[in-house]
């Protein structure tokens, strides 16, 4: 299995499914699914001494529709990110 260590401040984040439609079967369109998005923290980097990390493996978390690099590890995808691009840890 590949391990991925990420280097500095950056985060690397499985991103949740977008939904597709609403609990009462209304279709969204994409446009509107660009909005901020949900994933979990996996891995992430030691820091710097200007930015310390402050989320853990495990941290539920909201990120931008457009930020980071996609990168695909054995078949599945993540998102590797700056910590700085993250909006909130979800609690």
């Amino acid at each position: 299995m590949t391990k991925v260590k990420p280097l500095a401040n950056r985060v690397l984040v499985e991103v949740q499914a977008v939904k597709q439609k609403t609990a009462s079967g209304i279709i969204i369109p994409d446009t509107a699914r660009q909005s901020a998005r949900e994933g979990t923290v996996i891995a992430a980097g030691p820091g710097t001494i200007e930015s310390p990390i402050t989320v853990q493996p495990g941290d539920k978390v909201l990120l931008g529709p457009n930020v980071g690099t996609t990168i695909n590890v054995e078949g599945k995808d993540y998102l590797l990110v700056f910590e700085t691009e993250l909006y909130a840890i979800l609690q």
